[in-house]
């Protein structure tokens, strides 16, 4: 049947061409680094900051933890709620996870609330041995599908790993950051201008 082997063929060609235009999408975009054979783009730890009256809402961030228990972003209405991308298997990720984590510690009597979104993860097991292993005080999201992520279209490129969204009190997009977080103190000062 030559017809089929040529359907085949062209749908092979069609979703080759989808994947380089992916690619070359994510390649383009001007804060991150190119992706190369990762399935994934290292950010550059490039920080925007988003003007109160420019500010937007995500889509719905909800979803099941890593621990089995439902989380949402609504459940945070009237804090700050700082939203890390993150994955067992992402170095940038290790890296700044100790940052995080003593953040989420020391600015919680400020109204600031941390949530993760555990990505591209197959299974549980790691996840959770990195979040004992950092000793990270907040739940993430259980996303290996990356479907949490599509309530920041527009936002983060749905393939930044690690990215950060900082959520205003009124539950909007106050800032970002694409890529690992290396100043702390910056961060710092970002989420407390967010939180005042």
């Amino acid at each position: 049947m030559p017809g089929r082997a040529l359907v085949r063929r062209t749908a092979a060609v069609q979703l080759v061409a989808l994947g380089l235009a992916v690619t070359l999408l994510a390649a383009c975009t001007p804060e991150v680094e190119g992706a190369g054979d990762k399935g994934y783009v290292t950010g550059s730890g490039t920080i925007t900051t988003v003007p109160p009256d420019q500010r937007e809402q995500p889509g719905k961030v909800a979803g099941e933890t890593l621990e089995g228990e439902r989380v949402a972003l609504s459940d945070f209405a009237g804090d700050v709620v700082v939203i890390n991308v993150w994955g067992s298997w992402c170095g940038p990720c290790r890296s700044e996870a100790p940052l995080l984590a003593d953040a989420a510690r020391d600015l919680a009597d400020d109204g600031v609330r941390f949530v993760g979104i555990n990505t591209r993860d197959h299974g549980t097991a790691r996840p959770l041995a990195f979040q004992r292993s950092f000793d990270v005080p907040y739940s993430s999201i259980y996303d290996p599908d990356g479907s949490t992520l599509l309530a920041f279209v527009g936002t983060l490129p749905l393939n930044s790993i690690p990215s950060t969204v900082i959520v205003d009190r009124e539950g909007r997009v106050a800032g970002r950051v694409l890529g690992e977080i290396r100043s702390e103190t910056t961060f710092r000062d970002l989420v407390q201008e967010v939180a005042s």
